[in-house]
């Protein structure tokens, strides 16, 4: 429905973000320099740091937390497979979150906007840390946190290990992504941004909202949307809706907000995106070798997106699509964040206690229209769906190092978190068109909802999710002599998680045509309840309530050390104890309560062997054994709506844990500072991986689901490259101080299900008798869920030495993925990344008063990718989805006081 800006559009919309902050620019030739040769704003003092070495990682029981050890590379002196992105390599993608840096990791790829899959496995085989510590999340459908909800602004480094020590936790499939976040600033400073973008398929386009509430742009409701006292005790009384009297349940209804929550207003001209923030930090002397850091920020930042979308399902491919939908969908995106943090350090002893919010909420509105041949063949379905999620996460953490002399030392951590997710009013109206001759039907020309699920149907859903996280643990390491070094620690975790999702439709028997007719407010207005006796019924199941919990107690050995000159070995033992339990609220008082436990002891080996042949040469070689635990929400047998895939997802209650088999060897070249050349192989075998397959009826309902296959293999390998080139050989004086940037990584991956005669799954089906075959649901030789073939990262930029100037082109190519298995082993879901070309240049400005600046372009997704989600046979393509993206045009200046 949206089209396409013109070229000359584009350049318009472009001009209008850039013009504001050009206007301010000046002479930048006389700005002072950093210890790099940058201007001292803060954001270039992260570069500064970087080409020093002195980057800040803080992870458990790990050495290389310092500057200058064997090296200042980190991924060279590291006893691992490391990468690291410093502050100054973040900003330099220009990505605004941290899922968007990763995406330029070699091995990384980011699915569904946070996920950041590692080496062609899913997000559950990758844990995310923050400062050594466990992260809840606050989406239903995962355990592991996305990653698009941290703001770069808040983290001082990136830390992404792909080979397993037996300091990390035990769930480290893929590997493990631990951020740092900023501590004890280096000199005192304040710093404000203002931001703006525009996309070409939603900035100035036509799209959907509603009211809600008139705080909703703070990301806040204010309190219109909270669950109506009525209903409340309905939910707490534990009396199943159809025991409950009509008058009573018309009573529930009418409290409902009704008009603000289920008008779509169309807009013809959406607005443009923006944020701000501000950060600022300081630092003071305490006695005669104390000093104390403090750093806080806060930002916001309001974002619009608009998909026109081609939703189709099929039962068989080759027959074309049974049900094919357009749907125009305006996501607004709100997001609030805050830290603070203070960091002590005396000596060689450092505390650091962080907090951090983040709120991030989705205001969803859209209208579809299709048709459904399971359902009437020839009618047209008008679906119209407003929804508000609210995801927040609260962490505050501890996290001491102290050395007591040169060879003992401890670091302990301890941590809360809470997440919420809170879904109220989650509404969807269908009006049924059946275009049957008018003398059969005399509304056969028109859209009328019925409210009896046949000709129509309107539904109201309130979801809500808490989870607590408690962690602790202490590593102690000795070092017995120069290059011998012993460490022991111990890690718990608890994690309780309470989700509830209750469905309610509104029930009409024989309401009158012209009712049928009125627009979903009317419809549901407190006088159409109650003259037409409007009940509700009740679709949440029986369990519309669950509870979930991981324990874990966990301990581990290390040794690393020096066999010989050059030879040098990290090598541990990791013990973990799980217990994982999903329990079923009987809030219905049925004398039942479904109970899954999940109950495993692991022994977990790991070992790294590292040579350095000199001349920056070394090479490792590395073995382990991994675990990977089924997620809260893929455990429970609940209904839940992915918002961006639009589909349902339903647990799987027998699902049990995945063990992995990890090998790695790896050659590295260290040319110079920051410069390397790399080249890796790995392997992994998988015993019980979890997968997504899919199921459709015969109405095309499509739900996906999760069981374990029997076992699969995972292979391939990576190359990377990172060179500076100077060109102060070049005759220009443009060019004296500057140098080009390259850097490219490359991987391959291959992966293949392993199912032979005889062996069985459990499906969520599952009740009695023999258990199904596992190829009733994979296919032999067919590769794991999110895996590409191909993963391909180019940054081609120029920047200069003395002073902040880059320009810097970015290209990412991720080649076809498995999304789920397909429904009836029909071919598989694929989701077709494509390629994606973005710009970021960044230029240090000098404003009136000699305030010191940074201004930055971006222009993402310029070939204009499409996504595309499909199964495909025989020449025929049906999309799940498939929508345009768009070109995104991005300014925004940061001033530093």
């Amino acid at each position: 429905m949206s089209k396409p800006l013109t070229l000359a559009r584009l350049l318009l919309i472009s001009t209008a973000l850039v013009a504001p902050v050009a206007m301010a620019q000046t002479d930048t030739s006389s700005s002072s320099a950093g210890d790099a040769g940058l201007s001292t704003t803060p954001s270039t003092a992260d570069e500064a740091a970087a080409q020093s070495g002195d980057v800040d990682v803080s992870i458990p029981g790990s050495d290389i937390v310092v500057t200058g050890r064997r090296t200042s590379n980190i991924s060279q002196a590291a006893p691992q497979v490391v990468n690291v992105l410093s502050a100054a390599d973040i900003k330099r993608t220009g990505e605004g979150d941290i899922a968007g840096s990763l995406q330029r990791v070699t091995g990384l790829s980011v699915v569904s906007g946070g996920y950041v899959y590692v080496r062609g496995l899913g997000d559950r085989y990758s844990l995310a840390l923050l400062n050594g510590s466990p992260l809840p999340s606050p989406e239903p459908l995962k355990r592991v946190v996305p990653l698009d909800i941290f703001p770069t602004s808040v983290i001082a480094s990136t830390l992404v290990q792909k080979s397993f020590s037996a300091n990390f936790p035990g769930e480290f499939g893929g590997g493990v992504i631990n951020l740092t976040t900023k501590a004890i600033p280096t000199e005192s400073y304040l710093e404000i941004g203002v931001g703006s973008s525009a996309n070409t398929e939603t900035s100035g386009q036509l799209g959907y909202t509603y009211y809600g509430s008139k705080s909703d742009w703070t990301g806040f409701d204010d309190s219109s949307r909270d669950v109506p006292p009525l209903l409340k005790d309905a939910f707490g009384a534990g009396v199943p809706f159809a025991n409950i009297d009509r008058a009573d349940q018309q009573a529930i209804a009418m409290q409902f907000l009704n008009s603000k929550t289920s008008v779509l207003q169309r807009t013809n001209s959406l607005p443009f995106n923006f944020s701000g923030s501000i950060n600022g930090g300081t630092a003071f002397d305490v006695g005669s070798d104390a000093r104390v850091g403090i750093i806080a920020t806060a930002g916001y930042s309001n974002k619009w997106r608009t998909r026109d979308n081609l939703q189709q399902a099929s039962l068989t491919v080759e027959e074309g699509a049974g049900k094919s939908y357009n749907q125009v969908v305006t996501d607004n995106q709100i997001t609030v964040n805050g830290l603070l943090g203070v960091g002590v350090e005396w000596g060689e002893q450092k505390l650091r206690w962080t907090n951090l919010y983040i709120r991030d909420t989705l205001k969803r509105a859209s209208l579809a229209i299709g048709q459904n041949d399971g359902l009437i063949q020839g009618a047209d379905y008008l679906t119209q769906q407003t929804a508000w999620y609210e995801r927040q996460l609260i962490d505050t953490q501890f996290v001491g190092e102290f050395k007591f002399d040169d060879a003992l030392s401890l670091d302990v951590r301890g941590g809360y978190a809470n997440s919420q997710r809170e879904a109220p009013y989650e509404r969807e109206f269908v009006y049924v068109r059946s275009n049957r001759d008018l003398d059969i039907d005399p509304v056969g020309d028109r859209f009328i909802n019925a409210l009896n699920r046949q000709r129509g149907d309107a539904s109201v859903t309130f979801s809500d999710l808490n989870e607590d996280l408690w962690s602790g643990g202490a590593d102690l390491s000795y070092k017995i002599a120069p290059s011998f070094t012993v460490t022991a620690g111990y890690a718990y975790t608890d994690t309780k998680r309470t989700s509830s999702r209750y469905e309610l439709h509104f029930d009409a028997v024989n309401l009158p045509v012209p009712v049928q007719q009125l627009r979903p407010d009317y419809l549901l207005s407190d006088a159409t309840i109650q003259l037409y006796d409007l009940g509700l019924l009740d679709f949440s199941g029986p369990y519309p309530v669950y509870d979930a919990a991981l324990r874990v107690h966990a301990g581990y050995g290390q040794v690393k050390a020096e066999l010989f000159p050059g030879l040098s070995i990290d090598a541990g033992v990791r013990y973990e104890n799980g217990r994982q339990s999903v329990t079923g609220v009987d809030v219905y008082s049925t004398g039942e309560t479904p109970f899954n436990q999940v109950k495993n002891d692991y022994w977990l080996p790991a070992v790294t062997l590292t040579y350095d042949a000199g001349g920056g040469l070394q090479f490792r070689a590395s073995g382990s054994k991994t675990i990977a635990r089924p997620q809260f929400r893929e455990l429970i047998a609940q209904p839940f709506i992915d918002t961006e895939s639009n589909r349902f997802y339903r647990g799987n209650p027998f699902l049990q844990d995945s063990e992995l088999w990890n090998a790695d060897i790896r050659a590295e070249w260290y040319m110079g500072r920051d410069e390397r050349l790399t080249a890796s192989a790995f392997y992994k075998k998988i015993d019980n991986p979890i997968e997504t397959f899919t199921t459709i009826t015969d109405t095309y309902a499509v739900t996906t689901s999760f069981a374990n296959a029997p076992e699969a293999t995972l292979y391939g390998f990576e190359v990377e490259a990172q060179k500076y080139i100077p060109l102060d050989g070049m005759d220009s004086n443009f060019f004296q101080t500057r140098r080009v940037v390259l850097i490219g990584n490359y991987t391959y991956t291959q992966s293949e299900l392993k199912v032979s005669d005889g062996d069985t799954t459990i499906p969520y089906t599952y009740t009695t008798g023999d258990l199904p075959a596992a190829s009733d649901y994979f296919v032999d030789g067919a590769p794991l869920t999110g895996q590409s073939d191909h993963l391909v990262n180019v940054q081609i930029g120029l920047e200069d030495t003395d002073k902040l100037s880059q320009q810097t082109l970015l290209l990412t190519y991720a080649s076809p993925r498995v999304t789920s298995r397909g429904p009836n082993l029909q071919p598989d879901i694929k989701e077709k990344p494509g390629l994606t070309l973005d710009f970021v240049a960044r230029q240090g400005v000098t404003l009136p008063g000699g305030i010191n600046s940074e201004f930055k372009f971006e222009a993402r997704n310029i070939t204009g990718r499409k996504y595309q989600e499909f199964q495909e046979a025989g020449g025929t393509k049906i999309f799940y989805n498939r929508y345009k993206i768009g070109t995104t045009i991005a300014a925004s200046l940061t001033v530093a006081f």
